[in-house]
Formats: C-alpha cells, sequence, structure tokens
C-alpha cells in the first residue's frame, strides 16, 4: 500500500487551505528586531512576558527540512521508494508512516518517522536548563491515526550527547474501554504524569494549535496548551502546567522531535498508514 506517495494528499484545498499571512509576520519581525513581544505567535496572549526572542520561524518553502537538525526515518534504507518527509502544498510539513516499517531500536518492536531539533539560518538551536521557551505549532491529526495501548508519541524532548529521554510528549493513547485521548505528559517522571488531556475524536481532520512552555531542567517546568482551532479565538481543548518536570540538557541541550513514534505492540488494528502534519512552527526564549 503505497498511498503517502510524495505530492499526494487525501485532504481537499479546503481542509488543508494555505495560511501565509502569520509566517510571513513572523519572518519579517525577526529580521526588524531581536526581541518581539510574546504575543506574536498562536496562543497570543496565553502566556504573558514583557518581551521575547523569536529564535526559530522556518519558512517550509524556502527552508524545507533544513529547518531540523535531520530525519529519523527508515534508518536501515528498507524502503528506498518511500518519502517519509517532505513540504506538502507549499504550506506544511508532513510526516508520513507505514504499518511495515520497522525502527533500527528497541529490537524490532517501533516504528518511528520523526523529525528533530529546530535550525535557523544554518544554526541549531539549543534550549539549556534554567532558560524558559515557548514552542508553538499548528498540527493535523488524520482519522488514520490512532490513539494506541502501547506508546504513540507525536512529539519528544531528549538530549541529544546522551539520548536520554523522552523527557516531555505529546502522546496518543487508548484507554481500557477504547477511548482515544491526546496527553502532554512529563514522560520521564515516576508514572509518565498527564499534564493536559482531551479526547482525541473531536481534534482530528483539521488544524489545531500546540504550545508548550518549557523550563528545562532536573527539576524543570512545563506548561502544554492545545487549542482546537486556530487563531486567537480558538477553543482551548487542553492546558495544563506542571512543575518538578524532569527534563535536563545534562551538559548538552534539550532538543524537541516530531512526528509518529510508536510501538507496534498494539492492536494491528490501530498500526495503520498513516500521517501527520505541521506547519506555523516556532520556538521563542522567553
Amino acid at each position: 500500500m503505497c498511498w503517502l506517495e510524495k505530492g499526494d494528499s487525501d485532504m481537499t484545498n479546503r481542509e488543508a487551505p494555505h495560511s501565509l499571512t502569520r509566517r510571513t509576520a513572523l519572518r519579517t519581525l525577526a529580521a526588524g528586531a531581536v526581541a518581539v513581544p510574546l504575543a506574536v505567535g498562536p496562543l497570543g496572549s496565553a502566556f504573558t512576558a514583557s518581551a521575547a526572542t523569536l529564535a526559530w520561524y522556518p519558512d517550509e518553502v524556502a527552508d524545507g527540512l533544513n529547518a531540523f537538525e535531520g530525519l529519523e526515518a527508515d534508518r536501515v534504507g528498507a524502503h528506498p521508494e518511500r518519502t517519509y518527509a517532505l513540504v506538502e502544498n507549499s504550506d506544511h510539513y508532513r510526516l508520513n508512516i507505514w504499518a511495515d516499517d520497522l525502527d533500527s531500536t528497541g529490537g524490532g518492536d517501533r516504528q518511528r518517522t520523526e523529525v528533530k531539533g529546530m535550525v535557523q539560518d544554518g544554526t541549531a538551536i539549543e534550549m539549556h536548563d534554567g532558560e524558559t521557551w515557548r514552542i508553538a505549532y499548528e498540527m493535523w491529526i488524520p482519522t488514520s491515526l490512532h490513539g494506541t495501548s502501547h506508546f504513540t508519541h507525536i512529539f519528544q524532548t531528549k538530549t541529544p550527547a546522551t539520548n536520554d529521554g523522552p523527557w516531555l510528549t505529546v502522546d496518543l493513547t487508548r484507554d481500557s474501554d477504547g477511548t482515544e485521548r491526546l496527553r502532554a505528559r512529563a514522560y520521564a517522571n515516576s508514572g509518565s504524569p498527564t499534564i493536559a488531556s482531551c479526547a482525541l475524536a473531536p481534534i482530528r481532520g483539521h488544524w489545531t494549535t500546540a504550545s508548550w512552555q518549557i523550563t528545562p531542567g532536573q527539576s524543570g517546568a512545563a506548561s502544554f496548551t492545545l487549542l482546537d482551532g486556530t487563531g486567537d479565538g480558538a477553543p482551548v481543548a487542553a492546558q495544563g502546567s506542571m512543575t518538578g518536570v524532569i527534563n535536563p540538557d545534562e551538559g548538552d541541550y534539550v532538543r524537541p522531535k516530531w512526528g509518529i513514534y510508536r510501538s507496534i505492540l498494539s492492536d494491528p488494528a490501530d498500526i495503520i498508514d498513516t500521517k501527520i502534519l505541521f506547519r506555523n512552527m516556532t520556538a521563542t526564549r522567553l
């Protein structure tokens, strides 16, 4: 089944509209000043501060996959005919995964299509202990991307030098009663507690807006907000915060990753060909 070929889309233009206005505004602000008001971004005034430095604001067309430090997918080259990551419709990043993909880690029990890190003008953006950052992006979760009984991460933070983590995650889960949920979690803390969560079904099939506020450290802090839509008027689907979050740079730096990283030990009905879309990605140091 190769329905996820480069340039293919199962969405109409109405369902996945082009949205270049905000991205253009961000790049103009970044070029004209070192500091910008925190209100610039998909959550507007959801987080407040007097000024912030917009450090990462990739343009999908101009930067392409060079906006990231790398892509982790089919690392043994089993499927060279497949396109795992691309810019689609000059508007968003699309990450694809197939039911028969296998990652080279974990003894063959997992799959991975992830982009990692943040690169602006050729330089990797690093998050260090004690700093506070806001990571914001819009995402589209299709009906084919399921919550699972074993792990499915669509966002995670790790430390590159040690490969430790994940520290923070956004997971798609399936409860014992079958209910699918999106959960932002302090994954490295005991019991991987949930910071914020919502039912998955209502937020599928359209653009949503995610925003993390992260202070890395062995006892750091994290807040997560998900808007069910885009723009300042979009309703809040999930929101929460937590202190004492294990998310350390370990003398290196904390790096975010986006995509689909999932166990294949879940119900096979949930491990099917699918994708996830991202756009309007930014990182702001507060």
